[in-house]
Order: structure tokens, then C-alpha cells, then sequence
């Protein structure tokens, strides 16, 4: 049975307000928020799919799995509707806002969890299919879209980021609901992986996992940040500082030339765009919209400071804006690094 939804004295609060209470004073569980019916969930699955292996789960800043840990953290904004809604003025989209979204991240984390409670990565097996764990991560990655070597399971082609991210990814489409990989992933490369996890998982079954850590790494009671110190930080590491790099795409797009100075300005072309532009390249990349925003309003402050007009038709130059931006976004494809909650 459902635990009750507890009230919290900040509910009502403006945002403004709202923004210097304190992460640990927020008082959150995941008992009685929205995220207790998708962790019974993902235990369904797993019990489902002849997994004695259960994760812990608790809040915190965002989505990870410890190493050394095999639990889940959720970021906390998820257990009350009032934070999603501060983090989606915040950051402009909600990770893992609706169920869908959340069960993908649940799972993806998960095989992050059982990797470690059984310690799989140690194994000449794993290596095999997935390669090192020493391989070092990368503030950024470079993807191939066009790879079968991986499966498609979250945003931004991530099983392509590190070894580790490759198998949870893999496990995650296995353990879906259906056993569509089968036929997903008929005639693809990263088949012999999702059979390497099928056997692994039938091998582990009912066994009793050999780490059974139940740390709860940076657990929001813990946190004694304020909300508007995490939007901060979590805005910088997001952000991008250097805007001169779109110069060189803006001037092949827009002209500096005198002759063009009766036409429409590229900053204010930009800025009447930037929320269509903003939505359609997120969808196009899977990126953060936040990511895509700065991008955005990266080249609309470029444009102004270069005088930049319109050369073009309009709906040429939207057309080539949404190709930019988009180039643009896929070069900053960023992994889920988590020092700015330290």
C-alpha cells in the first residue's frame, strides 16, 4: 500500500524563497513522494526477470551509482512536484520528469548497481564484450550515430562513453519489460552483448551479491547547500564560456557586410527562435535543453557583438541555425560528472 504524501512547510513558498532553504532541511523520503511507485516498479523487473538483487535507493543531487556502491541515487527534485517545477524554471526540462523517462534511468543505474554488488566488471567476460573499467571518462565524447555496436537506450548514444556506461546500458535494454531485444537487435553487432547479459544475469539469478555496501554517497540530509547555491553550481558546469568558438559558423551564415545593415539583425532573428530552436535541437541531440539555451544564447551574444545580419531568407536562415546549433550542441556532449555537488 502506498505510503501517504507528507505536506512540507516550503510548498508555498515563492520561488524566490524557496531557493535559500537548505538541501538537508527539505526533509524528503522517497516513501510518499511519486518516485515510491517507480522503485516498486523496477523491483517488479527485476523479480521479473529472476533477479534476487535489489538496489538501495536514496535522494540526492542527481542520477548515479557509487563506485564501490551497489545502490541508486535519485535526484531529489523528483520527490515533490513544487521542485520539479523549480527545477524546470531552473534548468529548463526535468531529468527523468514523467515515468517513462524515470523508468529508462532507474534501470540504466541499476545495471550500474548489479555490476558492482557482483563485481562483473572483473571478469575476463565482461572485458571481452565491454573492455576496461581502468579506460579513463572524458568531459567529453565524440559519438558515432551510426554504430551497431551499441544499443540506443538513453540520450546522446551514452553506451559510447566508457566501458561502464556500455554495459549498464545494455543491461538496461534487457531488462525492459518484453524482451524486445530480441528482435530489436536481430541483425546488430551489440547483440552478442545483450546475450552476454542475458547468460551473465540466468549465472547471478538468486545468488547472493558478494558487496552489499549501503552507503548512501552525498544523501540529501547530508547537504547543506541551499537550492539557489545548487542551481549555481549546477548552471556552471552546464554552461559554456567561450563564445568566440561560433564565429567562424556565424560569419558563413549571417553577413558583417554593410550592404546587408537594412536587414533583420542575426541577434534579434536568434532571440525571436530561441525557444523553437532550443526544443527542436534537444530533441534532435537528447542533450540537456540547458545545454542547447546557452548555446543559443551564446551565438545571439556573438551576433550582436559582430554586427551580424541576415544574408539570406529567413526560413534559409533558420534552416542553417537549427544545423549550427545542432553542431554545435553534439560537440559538448557531456558525462555525468558530479563535482559541483561537493
Amino acid at each position: 500500500m502506498p505510503t501517504p504524501r507528507r505536506r512540507f512547510p516550503w510548498e508555498t513558498l515563492s520561488s524566490d524563497k524557496l531557493l535559500d532553504v537548505r538541501l538537508c532541511d527539505l526533509g524528503l523520503e522517497i516513501a510518499g513522494s511519486p518516485l515510491e511507485e517507480r522503485v516498486t516498479a523496477l523491483h517488479a523487473e527485476l523479480e521479473q526477470a529472476g533477479l534476487r538483487f535489489r538496489p538501495h535507493v536514496w535522494l540526492s543531487t542527481d542520477w548515479f551509482s557509487p563506485v564501490g556502491v551497489p545502490g541508486v541515487a535519485i535526484p531529489f527534485y523528483l520527490a515533490h512536484p513544487r521542485l520539479a517545477r523549480l527545477e524546470r524554471a531552473q534548468m529548463l526540462q526535468v531529468e527523468g520528469g514523467n515515468r517513462g523517462w524515470c523508468m529508462k534511468l532507474l534501470r540504466h543505474e541499476t545495471g550500474h548497481a548489479i555490476d558492482t554488488a557482483y563485481r562483473l566488471h572483473r571478469t575476463r567476460r565482461w572485458r571481452d564484450h565491454f573492455g576496461r573499467v581502468s579506460q579513463p571518462y572524458h568531459v567529453t565524447y565524440v559519438p558515432d550515430p551510426a554504430s551497431g555496436d551499441y544499443v540506443q537506450h538513453l540520450y546522446n548514444f551514452y553506451a559510447q562513453s566508457h566501458p561502464t556506461e556500455d554495459f549498464a546500458e545494455t543491461f538496461a535494454v534487457w531488462l525492459r519489460p518484453g524482451k524486445r531485444w530480441r528482435r530489436r537487435y536481430v541483425a546488430s553487432p551489440a547483440l552478442r552483448k545483450l546475450k552476454y547479459v542475458d547468460g551473465a544475469m540466468r549465472e547471478i539469478g538468486d545468488r547472493r551479491p558478494p558487496v552489499r555496501s549501503r552507503e548512501r554517497t552525498d544523501a540529501l540530509s547530508k547537504l547543506r547547500m541551499t537550492l539557489r547555491e545548487y542551481y549555481l553550481r549546477k548552471r556552471d558546469h552546464y554552461g559554456e564560456e567561450d563564445y568566440s568558438i561560433f564565429d567562424r559558423d556565424l560569419l558563413r551564415l549571417f553577413s558583417d557586410d554593410p550592404a546587408h545593415r537594412q536587414r533583420i539583425a542575426a541577434a534579434a532573428f536568434l532571440r525571436e527562435r530561441r525557444g523553437e530552436l532550443r526544443r527542436i535541437v534537444a530533441q534532435w541531440t537528447g542533450q540537456h535543453r540547458f545545454v542547447v539555451d546557452d548555446v543559443v544564447k551564446g551565438m545571439i551574444q556573438r551576433c550582436r557583438e559582430l554586427g551580424l545580419r541576415l544574408c539570406h531568407t529567413e526560413q534559409e536562415t533558420g534552416e542553417g541555425a537549427a544545423v549550427l546549433l545542432t553542431l554545435h550542441t553534439a560537440r559538448i556532449l557531456r558525462m555525468r560528472h558530479r563535482e559541483y555537488f561537493r
